[in-house]
C-alpha cells in the first residue's frame, strides 16, 4: 500500500481515514500527550497506525503523502520545517499543507472570536506568524517543490467549513517535486 506521513497529527483527525483507505501511515506530532490520545483512539478502533513523538526532521524514509495542516504557523522556523517535510517525499510524491492566511478576516476569526469564546485556548495563535500564500510559496519552490492546487477554506453558516475560491481565512495547497 501507500505510505502516508502525516505531521502534527494532533488526534489523529487524518490519520484514521487514510488507514482506513488502506494506506501505511505514521503520524509524528512534537506533544507525547497527543501521540498518546491518538495512539489510544487508534488502538481502540482496531487501526494499525505507526504514531512516533518526534521532530520530522530527524526522521528518515519517504513516503508517497505527506500532509501537515494546521502546524506551519506553530513552528520556529518555516524554511527548515518545509525542508524537512519535503525530505520525506517520495519522487512521485504528494504533499497538502494548510494553514491560517494572514489577514485581517483571520485575525477576527481565529483570535478575535474563536479564541475569545474558548473555542480554543487563549495564545493558541500568533497572527504574525500566519503565512500568506505569497510568503508560503517560495519556501516550498527553495525546497524544491512546484505547488499545484491552492484552494480556500471558507466558512458560512449555510456550508460549514468548505473549499472555496477565497483564501483570506485559511488555505489549503498541494505540492509535488519540481
Amino acid at each position: 500500500g501507500r505510505m502516508a506521513l502525516d505531521v502534527g497529527c494532533g488526534a489523529g483527525l487524518l490519520c484514521e481515514p487514510l488507514a482506513r483507505l488502506g494506506a501505511d501511515v505514521t503520524g509524528v506530532d512534537a506533544a507525547p500527550e497527543n501521540v498518546a490520545a491518538a495512539q489510544h483512539h487508534a488502538d481502540a478502533g482496531g487501526l494499525a497506525i505507526a504514531y512516533r513523538c518526534a521532530d520530522v526532521a530527524a526522521m528518515d524514509g519517504q513516503f508517497d503523502l505527506v500532509t501537515s495542516m494546521e502546524v506551519i504557523e506553530h513552528v520556529t522556523d518555516p524554511a527548515a520545517f518545509i525542508a524537512a517535510l519535503a525530505d520525506r517525499l517520495a519522487p512521485s510524491g504528494l504533499m497538502i499543507l494548510s494553514t491560517p492566511n494572514r489577514t485581517g478576516k483571520s485575525k477576527l476569526a481565529m483570535i478575535t472570536v474563536a479564541e475569545g469564546l474558548g473555542a480554543i485556548p487563549k495564545g493558541t495563535h500568533d497572527w504574525d506568524k500566519f503565512l500568506t500564500p505569497d510568503e508560503l510559496t517560495p519556501l516550498l519552490e527553495a525546497a524544491g517543490l512546484r505547488i499545484g492546487m491552492v484552494r480556500g477554506i471558507a466558512f458560512s453558516a449555510s456550508a460549514g467549513l468548505h473549499l472555496s475560491d477565497d483564501l483570506s481565512l485559511n488555505y489549503i495547497l498541494t505540492a509535488t517535486r519540481a
